[in-house]
This record gives structure tokens, sequence and C-alpha cells, in this order.
């Protein structure tokens, strides 16, 4: 219970629930001094004692000259950072930790207030013993935001009943080199299927009662180069069109209350220092009414890394000016320096008072200021935040986002043969699992006290399945040593059948081949991969070639004689399981690629989104044709298309080219049969081309989806109604506009393989169209009679 306060509480009407937020948040601010107000605008980053008896500092393995903890809450506290995240604790004693810090928070306060807690959650909680799941690529490649908004819900209910109230997640950049290690932290290539999937994330966190963070606006993923934290070249239009629509989409349709600020410079311009683009855009146009945190030490790097700032109390009123209301993860800038440039007219106190109101709103609507708020989770007793719902969440979106991309029958592998298990991530657990996962994440730094969960391996899960299964890793994933691919050779060249897997680890900074930090130069495959991979496909043994990535690998014309490539990206903690389904024929394979796979593994990696001289040209000798296109993905039966037709409000198929009003919806229609022997999910895709346009337009562009489960002989209609917003760009006044004209709609298995073309003419005049668009494409699916299936 709330511990007895200073100030008269029984007469403090930001306590009244009777009063909306905003009306507590104002009676409260006028009565703090200014340290008390800033002391609410920053964060300290502790750990939770493992003893469950109160904070453990780990500040200073991040910063130095840090006051003692009774110092840093003596006016209060905006948040605590990763009590659970920054080493390994039980989580009951942890959530314990916890409490009997925020009562140290609140006794300090003469107002009470606890600190609001938050924690990364991009895998799911990122805290010792949690479940890990799949990561953001592979909610992408399963096509499938139900399945996301479920985990979502279990990751945010994990993360309340340990006593924490704000996530770090949905990342909702969209990728624009693969090169860049963040890679794996994106949902894909495209707006519209980072931005569906990313609102059902947020919708499923919200729910729950956790503040979702949308990161990271805006612009990261597009770096030049694909390094991290490198300049950005991105003009507006980019920016406006690719870039900024999925936030758009996770604010509108998800509910997001916080967004966290992009470590990027566009243009010259940091994010953290922008003010048309956290205030002008986000606030004034957009309306959004959350917080905005600062990424890591971003106001700090506004002198440091961008040297736009003389020093930490310039950087901070930078930041300010610009939008942003916390500082994380610890006190700096908004430290004593902001106190003293205040006090002395170098920083406006009403910026103070701006952010603290934000943050004050967010901390009443999410309870912290109620009466009846306890430091203690109810039930703490018995947390678990591994348990058998969420592990069946964890598999089932793990099995939806395998992709096959080729098969010449070799799969599902033949039940008795001799199998060979070949490659360095085929018995490593950690070969699951992203960068911002727990294990990889902290307990890398720890591992005397192990991974705190059952992660099998690829070979623990195809040894259950397949009897006659040997093992050779050939190589590691790193390093130039050979030695171990003669072993390879030989085991591939005695079997009926080679799987190969090959692929990543994920760590941070230079620790792995891919996530924060751990940027490419090119994408061929790590260490002396590619070299096993010639060796083995050389037996002449038919290789089923497995791809466990945080991103896209060249493929090229070498690879070809694969009999069978898989693509998987970090399946989380039951991926092994995931893998082994699927290999073994027990789960018919669904996921669609979110990124395109490249053919070459040099030059500068482009996505599916290019204009038509981004595509392969007579005026260039290279050709950016990838081996396999945004949207591809094979199954183990058969699905014909058929009947694709533009459906007027009559219901009547109207002459071509069809009329579509700017201002009004199309409705497209195509029927979908399984005609193979078995059960299995078609994704239904359907994009936009525009043949003639005032500025340079993607030839396709995705704009409509949905996963469709057939049984065998079973067939649908699958109707789409687009309104006419989704064909808005950004046109030659810098405004969004629809633009009257010739278009198609195609019907696509992949952005590269049109089943069907549906010509329509945009009438009326031409229309502006803003923030308030529509941004979703309806999906009706209409089931028939089954048809009798061939003997």
């Amino acid at each position: 219970m709330r511990s007895q306060l200073p100030v008269d509480s029984d007469a403090a009407p930001w306590r009244d629930p009777r009063l909306s937020p905003t009306e507590r948040a104002e009676a409260l601010l006028p009565l703090m001094t200014l340290e008390e107000k800033i002391a609410q605008l920053v964060g300290v980053w502790v750990g939770a004692d493992a003893s469950g008896e109160g904070v453990a500092p780990h500040q200073s393995d991040m910063v130095s000259e840090l006051p003692p903890w009774s110092t840093v809450i003596q006016y209060g506290l905006g948040q605590l950072t990763r009590p659970f995240g920054t080493a390994p604790v039980d989580p009951v004693l942890g959530a314990r930790s916890l409490a009997a810090s925020q009562a140290q928070i609140v006794a300090a306060s003469r107002f009470g207030i606890p600190a609001q807690v938050h924690e990364e959650c991009l895998t799911g909680f990122a805290a010792w013993k949690a479940t890990v799941y799949p990561t953001p690529l592979s909610w992408g490649a399963s096509f499938d935001p139900e399945l996301v908004e479920v985990m979502a819900d279990r990751i945010g209910r994990s993360m309340r009943a340990a006593g924490v109230h704000q996530g770090l997640a949905p990342v909702l950049d969209v990728t624009r080199d693969y090169r860049w290690g963040r890679t794996e932290e994106t949902i894909g290539e495209d707006p519209y299927l980072v931005g569906t999937t990313g609102a059902a994330y947020v919708r499923g966190l919200e729910g729950a009662g956790v503040v979702a963070t949308l990161k990271h606006f805006a612009g990261y993923s597009a770096s030049r180069g694909g390094r991290n934290h490198a300049p950005v070249p991105m003009g507006r239009r980019e920016l406006t069109d690719v870039i900024l629509p999925p936030f758009e989409m996770a604010l509108r349709l998800g509910g997001a209350r916080s967004v966290m600020n992009s470590y990027a410079e566009i243009d010259g311009l940091p994010v953290a220092a922008d003010e048309a683009l956290l205030t002008g855009l986000l606030r004034d146009e957009w309306g959004f009414t959350g917080i905005v945190v600062a990424d890591y030490f971003a106001v700090r790097f506004l002198q440091t890394l961008h040297c736009v700032a003389a020093d930490a109390a310039d950087a901070a009123g930078l930041a300010l000016r610009a939008g942003i209301d916390v500082e994380l993860p610890t006190v700096d800038t908004f430290g004593a320096a902001l106190v003293e440039a205040v006090r002395s007219g170098d920083v406006d106190e009403a910026l103070i008072d701006r952010a603290l109101r934000r943050v004050l709103i967010q901390k009443i609507e999410i309870g912290l200021l109620d009466e009846d708020w306890r430091e203690l989770p109810d039930d703490v007793a018995h947390l678990r935040l591994d348990d058998e719902v969420s592990q069946d969440v964890a598999v089932r979106l793990a099995r939806e986002s395998v992709v096959l991309l080729r098969n010449s029958g070799v799969l599902p592998l033949p039940a008795g043969g001799r199998v060979a298990l070949v490659g360095p991530v085929a018995d490593d657990p950690m070969a699951m699992l992203g960068c911002y996962s727990f294990p990889n994440h902290v307990g890398i730094n720890h591992s005397e006290h192990g991974l705190g969960l059952e992660i099998p391996s690829l070979r623990d899960e195809l040894a259950r399945r397949v009897p006659l299964l040997t093992h050779e890793p050939g190589c590691a994933i790193t390093g130039e040593d050979t030695s171990g691919i003669p072993a390879a050779v030989a085991a591939a060249a005695a079997a009926d059948v080679c799987v190969l897997a090959v692929g990543d680890r994920a760590g941070m900074f230079g620790r792995g081949t891919s996530g924060e930090g751990c940027d490419a130069v090119d994408l061929r495959l790590p260490g002396v991969q590619a070299d096993l991979v010639r060796a083995v496909l050389a037996t002449g043994t038919p290789v089923v070639l497995v791809l466990m990535t945080g991103r896209p690998y060249a493929l090229g014309s070498e690879f070809d004689t694969a009999a069978a490539v898989v693509q998987a990206f970090f399946l989380g903690q039951l991926g092994g399981q995931a893998l082994a389904e699927v290999l073994t024929g027990a789960v018919n394979p669904s996921g669609r690629l979110p990124v395109s796979v490249p053919r070459d593994a040099g030059g500068l990696p482009s996505t599916y989104l290019a204009p038509p001289l981004g595509r392969r040209t007579k005026v260039s000798s290279v050709d950016p044709t990838p081996a396999y296109p945004f949207g591809h993905g094979l199954s183990y039966t058969t699905f014909e298309w058929s009947d694709a037709a533009v459906i007027d409000p009559s219901g009547e198929t109207p002459d071509a080219p069809a009329a579509w009003p700017v201002d009004g919806e199309v409705r497209v229609r195509i029927t979908v049969a399984n005609t193979g022997d078995r059960a299995g999910t078609e994704v239904v895709q359907l994009y936009l081309h525009d043949p003639v346009a005032q500025t340079t337009r993607p030839v396709v562009r995705l704009v409509g989806y949905t996963r469709l489960p057939l049984e065998p002989g079973e067939r649908a209609h699958v109707t789409f109604g687009v309104p006419a917003d989704l064909a808005s760009f950004t046109g030659l006044s810098g405004r969004r506009i629809v633009e009257p004209g010739e278009v198609e709609l195609r019907f696509g298995r992949s952005s590269g393989d049109a089943v069907a073309t549906l010509p329509l003419r945009l009438t009326g005049a031409e229309r502006q169209v803003g923030h308030q668009r529509d941004l979703l494409t309806s999906v009706r699916v209409e089931p028939l009679v089954a048809v009798p299936h061939p003997a």
C-alpha cells in the first residue's frame, strides 16, 4: 500500500478518479519544485537484486560518476530502466525487489509518485526465464497479424504481472538495406506489412495494460551503407511514403501511447533535435498525446556524436524543444545541468512543464497515482514467465513463419531414409534467438546462470523424428577454419538426403553476425559457410539448404543445385521444433518472404519497392532481380487461383477498366482452390501498379493480403475492399494525393508472380489526403462447396 505522504492526500485532486487525467495533472504540476519536475523526466538504470531485498544499481556498467541511490530518488523518479533486463534474476525475487524499490521512491517523493517501469520486449519480455518468441522478421513472414496480437498480449500479461508498465517495442523501421545489422528487428521491407503487423502487436501489448513504444521514429533503417547510426540521405518522399506509414498505422489502429526517437540524422538534422518531426508532425498533425522517450543516450549524442550541442545543457534544451519528454536510460543531461540551465534562463521552464504534463497524464492513466495502487502485484508468488500457453503461441508463430523457397520434391524428408545434418547452426540453440532475446542480449554475460529456458536445437528435434540421422558441423559460423568440411562432405555423401543448416549468430555491437551494431559489408554468408555449401552440393546428394538467419543472404547461381531451400528468421525458443516439423512434413509450410532474397552479394542491396529504373534495365550491367521476391513462399500442396474480377456495388462485373472514384473504394475478388492432397494455407496478396504518375512510383506495392487455410478440394472467394486512399503518394507539391488515372490491382503469389491483373481508372479530381485517410484494405473470405478430389 502507499505509505504516509508529507502532502495531504485527502484533499489532493490529483488522486481524485472523478477528474480526468489532464485535470489531475494540472492540479499537481504547479505544486512541484523545479527539481521535482525534472526528476519525473528521467529514468535510472537499475537491476533487480537477486535477494529480492531492494534495488541493486547497475548504472555503473553503463555510465560513471553516479550519485547514491538515495540522492537519485530524493525528488522522486520518472522511470526505472530494465530492472529485469540487466542481469539474470528469479522472476519472483525480481518482482519483490522492484516493489521494494518502488516503495523507496514513493517514500522519497513529497507526492508519493511511483516510477514508470520499462523493459525491452521485442521477442518477448526480456527477462530471465521468460518465453522467447520469434523475431519480427518472422512475424512478417507469417503474414498473420492476428497471431502477432495474441503473442503481444501474452508478453504484456507477463510484464504487468511482474510490475512493468511500458515495453520498448515494436520496431516499425521498414528495411531499406539488408546489410544493416538490425534488419532482424524489422518486420520487413513493405510499409503495409510492417504497419498492419506492428499495429497488431501494439493492440496486444496495450490491451494487456502495457504502454507500447514505437521505435525508431523515424528513418533509422535507411542509413547510408547499412551502417548503424550512419547518416540517412533520404528525401522527404521516401520518408513520407515508405518510412512513416507504419507509425501512423500503429498510432491510429493500435493506440500506442509512447514513441521513441531514432538515432538517425536525416539530411543533416538529428531526429532527437527535429522539432518539425517530433512536434510538428507527430503531435500537431497526427494528434499524438502520449510521451516521447529518448532512445538510450540519444540526448547526450547530440553533443558527443552529432556535434550539434555544445554541452549537456545545450543537448537537453534541443531535445526538449524538439519534443522529447523523458531522457533514457539514466540521469544525464536532464540532471543538474538542466536545472541550472532553467534557472539561468537558457532553457524555458515552459518546456519542462510541457513534458511533465504528458508524463503525469500517462502515469495517471496507468493508475500510478490512484489511492489503491500497490507496489507488489497480486499473486506474485505464482509468477511464471514461460508457461504452456505462451509456448504454444511461440511454436505456432514459428511454424507459420518458416518459408519454403524451393522444393524439387525432396521435402518432406522421406521416412526411413539416411539423413545427414550438416552445418554450424544445426546444433546451436542460440541460433534460434534474436539479439534482443534475454539469453543473447544479457545472458551472454552471465553464462553461469544458464539459459533459463529449454531451447532445443534443430538437431535435437530432428533426431526425435529421423531415426537414421548423422551430424557434422563442418565449420563455425565465423572464422576461416575449413578443417571440418571434409567430414561434413563425407557425411553428406553417405546419406540419402543432406540437411545443410547455415546462418547467423545474433549479438550486439560486433559480438554476432546479426543484430544491433553487427552490420555486414556484403550479403555473403558469414565465415566459410559458403565454402561448406559448395562442397556439400558437389557431392551429388540431394541437399536441403536451411538458412537460419537475421537477414536475407544472397543465393546466387552457385546455390541453384540445392534440391530445396528453406528460410527461417530466428524462430525463437521452439524454432527447432517448428523447423523439424516442416522438414518432416508434420507441418505444411505457409510462410512468405517479408524481404526479398538477393541473388548477388555485392553492390547496393535494394528492396522490391523500386521504380522502373530500380529494376533490371538495358542501361546498366548490374541486374538487381532477386533470387526470390518479397511475398514468395511454397507449400506441400498446390493452389489454383481463378475468376479474378472487379465487383461493383450491384454485385455485377463492370467492363474494364472499371471506375474507381478517388474518394471511394473498389472491391476485387478471386477464387482460390486447394488442388493438392493435403491441407495447406495460401497467402493471397494484392498489389497496386501505377503505370503513370507525377512522381516515380514503385512498380508494385502491397495493399492487401490474407492467410487462407484450405482442406484438399476446398475453395473460397477472397474479396478485398481497397480504399482509394491506399493509392495515395507524395505528389509534386509535397502533399499526399490520390491522382486520377489508369492503375492496376494485381493478385499475386508474390510481388514477382502476378496471377491476375485488373485494370482500373481512378476517376475524379486530384484529391489531397492526410493523416485521417483510410489505412486498411478490408478482407472477406467466403468458403465455397468443396469440389470432389480426383482419385
